[in-house]
């Protein structure tokens, strides 16, 4: 089982933060690589069109912690399997830190490129939301 585990801080109140990506569709109005996101299922599942072409199909997992979701990728062109990931927003000093954490198995590719692929698509979205409050 490989992990990824990013994290990135932004010096605004966590509350801001989760306002913008704390809803399961909302990963197209930060995430550059989403241009549009549509709920299935009563909302437990969303469908992604990427930038470019292409779809990730996710089913968000219940979960009882605040400012917290955790989801996993029923399908999808990344070179992984059973990848279950989680988004927080957690208080850090006198900002958010937003921590964006996966667990899968390399599918495809060999390991070190599934980590980086996943590694990147992380990256992509702190840097946006670091360029969405002005940092």
């Amino acid at each position: 089982m490989s992990e990824v585990s990013l994290s990135t801080h932004l010096n605004v109140k966590p509350e801001q933060v989760w306002d913008l990506i704390g809803q399961f569709n909302a990963l197209a109005d930060w995430h550059p690589a989403v241009e549009k996101s549509t709920l299935e299922e009563g909302g437990t599942v969303r469908k992604l069109a990427l930038v470019g072409g292409g779809e990730i199909v996710e089913k968000l997992i219940p979960t009882e912690e605040d400012h917290t979701y955790e989801y996993s990728i029923l399908s999808g062109p990344l070179p992984v399997m059973n990848y279950k990931s989680k988004i927080r927003v957690v208080e850090d000093g006198d900002g958010a830190k937003v921590e964006w954490s996966s667990q899968f198995e390399p599918a495809g590719a060999p390991e070190s490129e599934a980590v980086a692929a996943i590694q990147g698509i992380y990256q992509a979205g702190f840097d946006n939301l670091k360029k969405m409050f002005k940092m």
